[in-house]
């Protein structure tokens, strides 16, 4: 059953997202271009600030909540949100419309709705260059002046490790077989395949590292094992994990694994792969093990969108340009403290999840609200709430509920006060199910209206 032609036109908003600024132009001075003094410089056509201009680039679930919430601490402030889709398409509950759990509406969102509902500007525009001492962002619809810039430009992919720098191979998986953890075309040839699929086994990758959504791949299987067995489809899912172990909700996906879904998952952890046949469909592990396969969703590491590069704001190192060189109390550069960096670009160890960004984005907002208010910012810890589903008809789910706190001897940032619920069979998991879709309502209530 393929994507139905209503639903791939609905989604011709965000065919083309990904994470902001995924493939953008090279700064030619690492945030301090040239850029600003062109002649006949255009300003994009958006009304001249009345008050201090905050510029959030990215219109995830961190961008979105910073908006919002900055405009709502900080009334007398000009706030401007820059994303290049021209809608909002959730990552979070769309393993679910891939099997036919959700309808595409209850992902999709408007950007001009959130703009209205909440006295911002939305410009629909890409951004390809910052100019840290003349504060511009250039888009291709023209530059705009900021007084505090914020970068949410969400995940990008990180292939390095089985392409080996091989371009036309990266190319290949991204387009053959891609993660679908950046919202957009690539769920829709997910959806595509996984509805189409006739048998054999259907191969997905769960990243080492932080990458976003901890127990989305998890649930991925689970869902996908779910509608094999309720369509009667001779295969099974193959999870390759790097990690020793699931990495979270471990028990209750542990559990799905084995009492539902025994003849359909096949989980492998601490599988690294060596090398990727694609015209063979094999993929080799490091340990010899070769794994045949008739589909797949390759998920790879995750790094920060490469908007931190164009600014200037990466990491140094060229292994840490994953993340943003932030003061992890304040979030702000430690190149330029009227940028900040805020979602899963972040480098503290914090789930790189939606609710975790909605969260943070309250308090980044915050921040920097009290800032113009001429206030004291004081760190909060972000909360991250969590739902997996493991099966569906009804949908049935487990959660985890949890905070950070900082330990200074380690000198890092970890779970605190966490709490998780991973009984999904009986009523449990029944209320926990609609428990997700009171979740997302609630979420999407908080970014748009």
């Amino acid at each position: 059953m393929a994507l139905n032609r209503r639903d791939a036109l609905k989604l011709g908003g965000v065919a083309a997202a990904g994470a902001v600024l995924s493939g953008c132009a090279a700064s030619s001075g690492g945030g301090k271009s040239m850029a600003a003094t062109r002649a006949g410089m255009r300003m994009a056509p958006i009304p001249k600030a009345k008050g201090p201009r905050v510029v959030v680039v990215g219109g995830g679930w961190s961008g979105l909540s910073i908006a919002k919430y900055v405009k709502k601490f900080a009334p007398k402030a000009d706030v401007v949100l820059i994303e290049r889709r021209a809608s909002f398409m959730s990552c979070p509950v769309s393993n679910l419309w891939l099997v036919g759990l959700v309808d595409l509406e209850f992902l999709t969102h408007d950007y001009l709705q959130a703009a209205r509902n909440n006295d911002y500007t939305f410009l629909n525009a890409m951004v390809h260059d910052v100019d840290r001492d003349s504060k511009l962002v250039f888009t291709n619809e023209g530059a705009v002046k900021y007084d505090i810039l914020v970068l949410a430009p969400g995940i990008d992919y990180d292939y390095s490790r089985w392409t080996k720098g091989d371009v036309a191979f990266e190319n290949r998986l991204k387009t053959e077989y891609p993660a679908g953890f950046i919202p957009g075309s690539e769920h829709l040839t997910l959806k595509n395949k996984v509805q189409d699929f006739e048998g054999g086994n259907f191969v997905l990758t769960v990243p080492g590292g932080n990458y976003r959504c901890l127990p989305a791949p998890y649930e991925r299987a689970c869902l996908i094992a779910w509608y094999m067995k309720k369509e009667q489809i001779p295969g099974k899912v193959i999870l390759l994990d790097e990690n020793p172990d699931i990495t979270i909700k471990k028990d209750g996906f542990h559990s799905a694994f084995d009492k539902l879904y025994k003849d359909y998952i096949e989980y492998l952890p601490g599988t690294n792969i060596e090398t990727i046949d694609l015209d063979k469909k094999r993929i080799v592990t490091e340990l010899g093990e070769e794994i045949d396969f008739a589909d797949a969703a390759l998920y790879p590491r995750v790094r920060g969108g490469k908007i931190l590069e164009v600014a200037g704001v990466a990491k140094d190192s060229v292994f840490n340009k994953a993340e943003a060189d932030i003061d992890p109390f304040t979030y702000q550069t430690k190149v330029d403290p009227d940028i900040y960096c805020a979602g899963d670009v972040r480098p503290m160890g914090f789930s790189k999840s939606g609710n975790t960004a909605n969260s943070e984005g309250h308090i980044v907002a915050k921040m920097i609200a009290n800032r113009l208010n001429g206030k004291e910012a004081k760190w909060e810890s972000p909360l991250t709430v969590c739902y997996s589903a493991v099966s569906g008809d009804p949908v049935r789910a487990i959660s985890v509920n949890a905070q950070y706190k900082y330990d200074p001897k380690k000198k890092a940032f970890g779970f605190y006060k966490a709490a998780t619920n991973e009984k999904w069979d009986g009523k449990t998991g029944v209320m926990n199910g609609r428990g997700l879709f009171e979740w997302a309502k609630g979420m999407y209530r908080d970014m748009f209206m």
